[in-house]
């Protein structure tokens, strides 16, 4: 996304929490208190064409009412649906990319890494990814290696020499590094701009909080709630950003 679009999404989230369908007076006021004159516009603009934003087919005046779309609730909150990762259910076996690429073909090698990243895989080993989810997206990428298990294998496991899920987590994924994450993300959110402070304070401040955000939370594998380790910030930075963002347009 656009960081310069981010802020428009932002007030957008907050406004559609609290109604599904949102008349464009009402938008264009929250708009212009954070953001200025002359932006409604352009960036309304742009986010229709990311089919985040629509006028319902139903309203009598379609350019009246507005609303944000599930893409646009998405990627509102950095990508994924945090509560709806969080809430998956999970049938107890791992995932497990097991592969050994020749020097020869590195380039595939190192994207098949970033790739396992995205898909929110983690490491035991810089050859051994495991993912607690089904992963059909993965295979269209290593279909050059089907066939070569001596290359590539994945399989579904359960640990069975006495390690627990909580160890597959805690080898896989730095919590301690995410934690920290989340919690300079809290520390942004203490410093909301009130509305004395001005358009340039709130619209700096949108930046900084979106920025924040989206570092923790692409950091975050997401991990359904049995798996979920002991300290987590994640939900708690996720009910104060959704708090945060309410206020903002309550009290803009």
């Amino acid at each position: 996304m656009r960081s310069s679009v981010a802020p428009s999404l932002q007030i957008l989230f907050a406004l559609a929490d609290a109604a599904a369908e949102l008349s464009r007076i009402a938008v264009c006021g929250a708009w212009e208190r954070w953001l200025g004159p002359q932006r409604f516009g352009r960036h309304w603009a742009l986010l229709q064409r990311s089919g985040w934003v629509a006028a319902p087919s139903t309203a009598g005046n379609l350019s009246r009412v507005l609303r944000l779309t599930a893409a646009g609730r998405l990627a509102a909150a950095g990508g994924r649906d945090p509560e709806a990762q969080w809430d998956r259910s999970w049938d107890g076996r791992w995932r497990v990319a097991l592969f050994d690429i020749p020097e020869q073909r590195r380039a595939l090698r190192v994207k098949l890494r970033r790739r396992l990243a995205e898909l929110g895989f983690g490491y035991l080993q810089n050859s051994v990814w495991v993912s607690p989810d089904p992963c059909e997206r993965l295979q269209a990428l290593v279909r050059d290696l089907s066939g070569e298990a001596e290359s590539f294998s994945f399989i579904e496991a359960r640990p069975c020499a006495g390690e627990t899920d909580a160890d597959v987590v805690k080898g896989a994924w730095s919590f301690p590094a995410i934690n920290r994450n989340y919690a300079n993300y809290l520390e942004v959110l203490k410093h909301q701009p009130r509305r004395i402070d001005g358009v340039a304070a709130r619209r700096s401040w949108l930046q900084v909080e979106w920025k924040a955000w989206l570092k923790a939370v692409r950091s975050d594998p997401l991990l359904p709630e049995p798996l979920l380790p002991t300290p987590y910030l994640g939900r708690e930075a996720w009910r104060q950003r959704c708090s945060a963002l309410r206020h903002l347009i309550r009290a803009g």
